[in-house]
């Protein structure tokens, strides 16, 4: 055991000083409460990110990208009465929904009180045009052989040599021009329409300047896709969508699309957290667009992706979609950027506003952690005491040795 010894004395690393050969001084026990203060201090914080719970993500595939998406909208067209509001939503399948608003969405009429009030907001019990049904259920005809019995002219929209078609109502009326890609305009001199008071009535609306506010929840396949907000009656012409703008291009002084976002949003919302971010998963809510520009088009980029959020003990789990957007807006007439002189606008064009979609294969799973495990926050708490007797040693000596240097110079 005595042979080991000498060998066991060189490998010590952590040589004793004798007691009688240590100093106490002042400087040393400044030194020494500073370090006693700073350890704590980062003891503390490695404290604060042991117990702080974050979200840590995780990209992996999407497994569920063949299920349908709901779009939460909520948008208030300022200057563009109800009457003339047409949603489609249409994607790269081939798969095309003319006017949504029949099921999925409710129009509200923004009726204007004058500057200082606030504009009320009434549900509008006017029906959109039914392109879903077929147009022989909503101008049937007569009977096979039957030439007697009240038959409303459809006023060459549609045939109606053997009465295979009667327009007795507006509605059918402005179908049948709808499916002969006709322009309507506002259906003055048409009996039916005035009959039943739709001219009066949307003159009414045109002139008071009303707005509408569309909302509700539509849904999308999981694919390139575009929901289009444009003027009139929404049709295919020549293998190409276009829309009615004879009404819209009636009045020079009136209509455009100004609008305020007030939400959208894809799948579910998420419950209040604060490791959410809804800056992400709402980025329009509150966007305003006010040009006052008629023939303008205005199109938003969406870069959809979806997410997961999972809870710290792993109970609760929850899917929403987060998006990016980039927005882009040009004159229908085309020409010269105003704000960038070298970008030249493509011309032509239907004016509204699309929210074009692309969504990603891809999906981020944000699970709640720790910031640190047990390990590291021991680890931390050892490096930070570490570091601070270090630090304050070196300190020491050297306030020792400049104490010294002064000392010998007075000596002299």
């Amino acid at each position: 055991m005595s042979s080991q010894r000498p060998k066991l004395i060189s490998l010590d690393a952590f040589a004793k000083t004798v007691e009688d050969a240590r100093i106490k001084t002042a400087s040393g026990g400044i030194i020494t409460l500073l370090c006693i203060f700073v350890a704590l201090f980062l003891i503390r914080n490695e404290y604060i990110d042991y117990t702080t719970v974050i979200a840590r993500p995780e990209l992996v595939v999407d497994r569920d990208i063949n299920k349908q998406l709901d779009i939460n909208l909520d948008i208030s067209f300022l200057n563009l009465p109800c009457d003339l509001v047409s949603i489609d939503l249409f994607d790269e399948s081939g798969d095309l929904k003319l006017d949504i608003i029949n099921s999925q969405l409710e129009k509200f009429r923004i009726i204007k009180q004058g500057h200082s009030s606030k504009p009320v907001e009434i549900k509008d019990e006017q029906p959109a045009l039914q392109r879903e049904v077929p147009l022989e259920q909503i101008a049937p005809g007569l009977p096979e052989g039957q030439t007697e019995g009240e038959c409303g002219s459809c006023y060459g929209a549609v045939p109606q040599d053997k009465k295979q078609y009667c327009c007795n109502t507006c509605a059918a009326v402005r179908r049948a021009y709808a499916e002969a890609n006709w322009q309507f305009f506002d259906g003055e001199n048409i009996a039916q329409c005035e009959q039943e008071g739709y001219v009066q009535r949307l003159k009414q609306r045109i002139g008071e300047n009303e707005g509408c506010r569309v909302k509700g929840t539509a849904k999308i396949n999981r694919i390139s896709g575009t929901m289009d907000f444009a003027p009139g009656a929404s049709m295919t012409k020549d293998g190409r969508h276009v829309h009615d703008l004879s009404l819209y291009q009636k009045y020079k002084d009136k209509f455009n699309f100004d609008h305020v976002i007030n939400h959208l949003s894809f799948g579910n919302n998420p419950p209040a957290s604060k490791l959410v971010d809804t800056g992400s998963i709402t980025p329009l809510d509150g966007h305003k667009f006010l040009q006052h520009k008629k023939y303008h088009s205005i199109n938003y980029f969406l870069k959809i992706v979806a997410t997961r959020f999972e809870s710290l003990d792993g109970k609760h789990k929850f899917d929403t979609n987060q998006f990016s957007v980039i927005t882009h807006d040009r004159p229908l007439a085309g020409g010269k950027d105003e704000d960038h002189q070298h970008t030249l606008h493509a011309r032509g064009g239907v004016p509204g506003v699309a929210f074009n979609f692309d969504i990603s294969p891809l999906k981020i799973i944000n699970r709640e952690e720790y910031a640190k495990t047990r390990s590291g926050f021991i680890l931390g708490v050892v490096s930070s005491i570490a570091g601070v007797l270090m630090v304050g040693s070196l300190m020491d000596r050297s306030v020792f040795a400049a104490q010294q240097a002064i000392k010998g110079k007075k000596d002299l």
